[in-house]
């Protein structure tokens, strides 16, 4: 029954007029069907099913189907606009009130999509830079490697890099060369306590070489005392080195690769951008030279700014490097020279001449009173 009303319902069809006056003699017709449809939906919600469970389709009369909208999403009336035949076809709630319809927007999914949606493109524009970004910069390397593109390139700049690696590589064999000489030092200076403890030992059990072996205990007691004063001034001699090595001139270095990535960007610009200018003028070929000069002179200011920056570092690491290695140099050569001749105040006075401070002997293990 109420398949056929509605089918009735969906047949009447309102002409519009274009002065907006829709009254007709069929409004009469009309209106006796609306009751009917309100008469049967009032038996449905009586007796029928839920309707939270039903749809509605709209369709004109024998045609296909215009759509299905589930009922628990409307509140109210609803209306289906048909464009191909600029007629209305609506189905009013009882009070003969105006038709609405409400959306909810909320809808915690589709926000979580929107936003999946534009993390992800935001991830495909960072790597479509990268791509254009690295082919471009690909390209100009091998065509410099080919000798096909041309190079920028600050002769005066590049050699005092090249000397920097070169410095580096020199003070690296330093450093490691004074390690092996603290570890070797050490060994030995552990060497000559064991062999004085050991001298101690039998002068107190040997009566006939007491004076002998005490003689040497001592000297070799004296050696080791001297012996831990110059490992003091060679391991702050090794900190030293190390921290001018790996920690200043590493430093500068990574400005340098900065630079050098940034002169290879800039060239592989400059290189596009002369490419496109011989090219033809047409429209689009002038959008893309514009790009292509706004990108170039972004990569032709980082370039001048690392250019800048590199050319500092290096005359500040120069002035540091002198600094630093003529008073280790110093250091180095008054502490070798005393301890192998035998100054054993010499080698203090050089100690606290650099301020150079020692751990007095057994301070490593706290005394038993400090242990209370």
């Amino acid at each position: 029954m109420t398949d056929s009303i509605l089918s009735k319902a969906a047949t009447m069809e309102i002409p519009i007029n274009s002065n907006g006056d829709s009254r007709t003699a069929e409004d009469d017709g009309f209106e006796q069907v609306v009751q009917l449809v309100k008469n049967d939906l009032q038996q449905v919600m009586v007796s029928g099913p839920n309707l939270n469970e039903t749809s509605i389709v709209s369709g004109g009369y024998g045609g296909a189907a215009e759509g299905i909208i589930p009922t628990s999403s409307i509140k109210g009336p609803a209306i289906h606009v048909n464009p191909d035949y600029q007629h209305i076809r609506m189905i009013t709630n009882g009070n003969g009130s105006s038709p609405s319809m409400h959306h909810s927007n909320s809808n915690p999914s589709m926000m979580s999509e929107e936003a999946t949606k534009g993390v992800a493109v935001e991830k495909f524009d960072s790597m479509k830079k990268w791509s254009i970004n690295t082919y471009k910069c690909t390209k100009q390397m091998f065509s410099e490697r080919f000798g096909r593109g041309s190079k920028t390139v600050d002769m005066e700049l590049e050699a005092q890099i090249d000397v920097l690696r070169e410095t580096k590589m020199k003070y690296e064999r330093i450093l490691r060369l004074a390690r092996e000489l603290t570890n070797h030092f050490y060994n030995m200076v552990q060497t000559q306590q064991a062999l004085g403890d050991t001298f101690a030992d039998l002068s107190q059990k040997s009566p006939e070489l007491q004076d002998e072996f005490g003689y040497n205990a001592e000297t070799q007691r004296l050696l080791c005392k001297n012996g831990e004063t110059l490992l003091g001034a060679i391991n702050f001699f090794v900190s030293s080195i190390n921290t001018l090595v790996n920690k200043t001139m590493e430093d500068t270095l990574m400005t340098i690769k900065m630079y050098e990535n940034a002169r290879l960007e800039f060239d592989a610009y400059r290189a596009d951008l002369e490419e496109l200018s011989v090219g033809p003028r047409d429209a689009a070929a002038m959008v893309r030279i514009e790009i292509a000069q706004q990108q170039y002179q972004i990569h032709k200011d980082k370039y001048e700014r690392l250019h800048s920056d590199v050319s500092i570092k290096l005359k500040f690491l120069e002035e540091n490097k002198v600094k630093v290695m003529h008073k280790q140099l110093l250091l180095f050569h008054n502490a070798v020279s005393a301890y192998f001749a035998g100054n054993q105040q010499q080698l203090e006075q050089t100690l606290r001449q650099f301020n150079v401070k020692l751990k007095p002997p057994g301070s490593d293990k706290p005394s038993w009173l400090e242990e209370q």
